[in-house]
């Protein structure tokens, strides 16, 4: 194993941060995210993995290399989390099975940024077009968590017609920002790009 690498990859700053907020929780710290801000920054991050997903999409040449590696990611999200729901619903409930469903589909844009920085050091290429198959992976999960806690409530009072429970799948806020941001990035030139590219191409720079 090159321990050059594994130090490199343990001192992310990222997974850093992340360990951070563990000790935090462990030491009882009152460190916390406002509610408003965690918003705000998942909002960013959804909007930037999308507009970035757009922009490296019409960067490449859509080939079918590239469609079935956005075909993958959309059967890779909607498998997990459907498989996911199943094995968690045993023990944590309806809702919480869902919820943890759509996160597991999706792919963390920290996780992504971490590939990407290893890929980088071993000097391996990869398609820009990622970014796009990992955009379009956060909206199928989000649609099929959604979807399988109307379907498997049992409480009736909260149950809504399937109808509108694939309307609000699909209109949900974090759905259309990251699928709007994509489409809104393929459409967009460099030359307009380069006007907000500290709110969207920065956040995947190492």
């Amino acid at each position: 194993m090159n321990l050059d690498l594994l130090i490199d990859n343990l001192t992310n700053p990222a997974l850093l941060f992340f360990f951070l907020g563990i000790f935090a929780v462990q030491v009882k710290s009152d460190l916390e995210i406002p509610p408003n801000s965690s918003k705000f920054i998942s909002l960013y991050l959804l909007f930037s993995i999308g507009f970035k997903g757009g922009q490296e999409l019409a960067h490449s040449a859509l080939d079918m290399e590239i469609v079935w590696s956005l075909l993958f990611g959309i059967f890779l999200a909607v498998g997990v989390s459907f498989y996911t729901f199943f094995i968690l619903n045993r023990r944590l409930g309806v809702s919480n099975a869902g919820a943890i469903a759509a996160a597991y589909g999706s792919v963390s844009a920290v996780t992504f940024v971490t590939a990407v920085s290893f890929l980088e050091l071993q000097q391996v290429s990869f398609g820009g077009h990622m970014v796009a198959v990992m955009a379009l992976m956060e909206a199928p999960s989000i649609i099929v968590g959604v979807l399988l806690i109307a379907i498997f409530n049992k409480e009736k009072e909260h149950q809504m017609p399937f109808g509108e429970v694939v309307k609000h799948s699909v209109t949900n806020g974090s759905v259309m920002l990251i699928l709007g941001s994509l489409i809104i990035g393929f459409i967009a030139s460099d030359k307009q790009a380069e006007g907000i590219a500290p709110f969207t191409t920065d956040i995947f720079k190492g």
